[in-house]
């Protein structure tokens, strides 16, 4: 008999309606658990208490900017895989971002034909 362990993933955004279309959207993935935090300190709280497998974070964040968050993430939990999931497009943030323990960036304008296939891919690429 096989057991199927669920992936945790963390949505952090301060826009409350997006956060909640995000995760409405990957709790149809199978045998994902979703939670949410609405700001950076409050991100990094849920990634010390419940280390999840993946967070998609926005980089306009209250209290603590997205880059700041990545940084903390990696240096508290460094088997969390970050994602970038903002409108931001400017070049500079996007390599700061990658810098700062990001392993993927995706455009929200685009996440509708994006998010699923790269929360995915991030999920089944993680080191076990």
């Amino acid at each position: 008999m096989t057991t199927t362990t669920a992936d945790l993933v963390l949505v952090v955004d301060d826009f409350e309606q997006w956060r909640k279309f995000v995760c409405t959207v990957l709790k149809e993935i199978p045998n994902v658990i979703v939670q949410e935090a609405s700001d950076g300190l409050e991100a990094i709280e849920k990634v010390q208490q419940m280390r999840p497998d993946l967070v998609l974070l926005d980089v306009g964040l209250p209290h603590l900017n997205g880059i700041h968050v990545a940084r903390e993430i990696g240096r508290i939990s460094p088997e969390t895989k970050v994602m970038f999931l903002t409108e931001n497009r400017d070049d500079d943030l996007i390599e700061e971002a990658f810098r700062a323990g990001g392993s993927g960036y995706i455009i929200k304008s685009n996440a509708a034909k994006e998010l699923v296939s790269a929360v995915k891919a991030a999920l089944k690429a993680r080191i076990v």
